[in-house]
């Protein structure tokens, strides 16, 4: 052989071996781990599918697959289908605890844990498993868990724009009093910090009334807020006892404005009696928009729902569960593009979204200020039996002045 093409032969032999270290480069492999296979990423929902929380469960349920199942279409997360596994716990904190030790090795993360007292008993082993979970709660409680991802904003701030909105249509002036009938736990005690700090704020008076979940008859505490000369009424209840306590106020002739949080409301309200005080007085605020909105991220979803189930309209728990749907999945490719969908690259990549656009089902979202709420802002809306989800928007994603104050002091 000729030392020309000897020379040849070197080059064209060290070609081939640049050749192959490029592909495996292009194709280094992802790092996987519970709940990842080749072909599939499991996601958990441990849920209420046939106790209290039932009706809910469904729509949000619902939500999750519209949203997986276009993406799945597009060819899913790193080439792998995302899939749900699902556990019934019926508001049963030891079903829960059952479901969760049977689902926790078989899945990359949570997208649904429904009961604030089944959060609180999984949460120590999820420090340890490093799962990330979306709890369905926006209680500022939760945000001090790295591993627990609140979709929008929280009770408190979401009260606040509720009454900045009364506020500007002049339902309340210095000096007035905010009546407040909370439950005990974390939902109601976080609403109720919303209503103290806009108390203190605005030279406004507060008068509080506690109950619990099992408190069927509200007729004294209402009856006190009334004395009270309270001119807005405010309530973080059960949909049942919201439905209640709206009822005892007609029945006393109080025509005070009402708020209430979205969680509080159930769309068979506007079936009942109580339907036209609804109506006529209650303002609903939520961290998502309602089934109605006109917002691309709902116009989207809504062309989803109809094609997959004809003739049926969703709720605003549809939109919830497609907006997190829709953020968790973001999470997730922002692991893949890191070739690490393990737990540990999942957490990473949620901490390092610092900017979410999701076409206004809820304010953009930010995971990655610590103990923070992932986003501000609120919709307002009211209830109305005419309109599909029957919830009419009364005003678009808005923050108060007032919730970038308490942001401020947070820090």
């Amino acid at each position: 052989m000729s030392i020309r093409h000897l020379f040849l032969s070197t080059a064209l032999l060290a070609g081939a071996l640049t050749a192959c270290g490029s592909d495996d480069q292009l194709t280094e492999p992802v790092r996987t781990g519970p709940g990842v296979t080749a072909e599939s990423i499991s996601l958990g929902v441990l849920t209420d599918m046939t106790g209290p929380f039932k009706g809910t469960t469904v729509f949000r349920i619902r939500g999750y697959e519209l949203y997986l199942d276009d993406v799945n279409k597009r060819g899913g997360v790193c080439g792998r289908r995302v899939e749900l596994k699902q556990k019934d716990h019926a508001y049963d904190v030891q079903k829960a605890l059952d479901g969760y030790f049977e689902l926790e090795p078989q899945v990359l993360g949570f997208i649904d844990v429904v009961g604030q007292p089944m959060t609180a008993a999984i949460e120590p082993d999820l420090m340890q498993t490093r799962a990330l979970t979306v709890p369905v709660s926006w209680a500022a409680s939760l945000l001090g868990n790295p591993h627990m991802m609140i979709v929008g904003t929280t009770y408190d701030l979401d009260i606040i724009n509720g009454l900045d909105f009364y506020k500007r249509k002049g339902a309340l002036a210095a000096g007035d009093t905010i009546g407040h009938v909370h439950l005990r736990g974390s939902f109601g005690d976080n609403a109720l910090e919303g209503s103290r700090f806009a108390a203190e704020n605005w030279g406004l008076k507060i008068s509080e009334q506690a109950v619990t979940e099992t408190t069927a008859n509200l007729l004294d505490q209402i009856t006190a807020l009334k004395a009270a000369n309270a001119k807005v009424l405010v309530l973080s209840l059960t949909p049942p006892q919201t439905a209640a306590a709206v009822g005892i106020a007609a029945q006393l002739g109080w025509t005070v404005p009402i708020l209430s949080s979205a969680v509080s409301y159930d769309p068979a309200i506007m079936q009942s009696p109580v339907a036209p005080v609804f109506a006529k007085q209650v303002l609903l605020t939520s961290p998502v928009a309602p089934w109605s909105a006109d917002a691309q991220g709902v116009r989207e979803l809504r062309d989803s729902y109809h094609q997959r189930f004809p003739g049926e309209e969703g709720t605003l728990n549809t939109v919830h569960g497609y907006t997190v749907a829709m953020a968790f999945v973001a999470v997730l490719e922002k692991a893949c593009a890191k070739k690490d969908l393990s737990r540990d690259g999942v957490l990473r990549a949620f901490h390092d979204t610092n900017s979410l656009n999701t076409k206004s089902l809820t304010g953009e979202l930010r995971f990655s200020l610590v103990g923070r709420p992932s986003a501000t802002q609120s919709y307002m809306s009211r209830p109305d039996a005419n309109v599909p989800g029957t919830l009419k928007v009364e005003e678009n994603l808005r923050e108060s002045e007032l919730v970038k104050l308490k942001g401020t002091r947070a820090r």
